[in-house]
């Protein structure tokens, strides 16, 4: 079995996710091959059994190269078993008002199995001149908000739910 992990990053934030999730379904799943890229890279989703996307949330929205990536690849997606995950509220006890509403379209046009959504990391260094002044208007919170025991059971659910094709396979 070979497992997809595809993300869009800005800062390294969401992609850090994503290798956690990967080091999961390499624990659950000893004998699949996990990959993890950015969806930036020209992947082929054809050899790929599973895949799971995600993307960091900027002002309530995927970035692109995410939703791009989805588009493009939709009708092979349709016929695989996906899960999604978002990164990007921030705080202690973030304002949730939704998941983000492009990632919800996005796993309806992909029969997503989930979309979860994880906190995120901002981190004051990292932004340039205008990333700053937006985060000053929203006031967002700098700090690594990550939930790592949420990622890794989120990854084992994810284990769970692939095991009875790996062993069909």
């Amino acid at each position: 079995m070979r497992v997809l992990v595809a993300e869009a990053s800005r800062h390294g934030s969401t992609l850090a996710i994503a290798e956690a999730l990967a080091h999961t379904l390499r624990e659950e799943l000893p004998e699949a091959e996990v990959d993890v890229h950015e969806v930036e890279d020209a992947l082929d989703v054809g050899p790929y059994d599973a895949v799971v996307l995600g993307s960091a949330v900027y002002l309530g929205r995927w970035l692109e190269p995410a939703r791009r990536f989805a588009r493009r690849n939709a009708g092979e997606l349709l016929h695989k078993p996906v899960w999604l995950f978002s990164s990007g509220p921030l705080g202690e006890q973030p304002v949730q008002e939704s998941e983000p509403h492009d990632a919800t379209e996005i796993a309806g046009e992909l029969d997503a199995r989930g979309h979860e959504v994880f906190l995120g990391r901002l981190d004051r260094d990292d932004l340039g001149l205008a990333e700053r002044a937006v985060v000053g208007v929203v006031r967002a919170p700098y700090g690594d908000f990550r939930d790592w025991p949420a990622v890794q059971e989120w990854g084992r659910r994810i284990a769970a739910a692939l095991v009875p094709q790996q062993h069909a396979g």
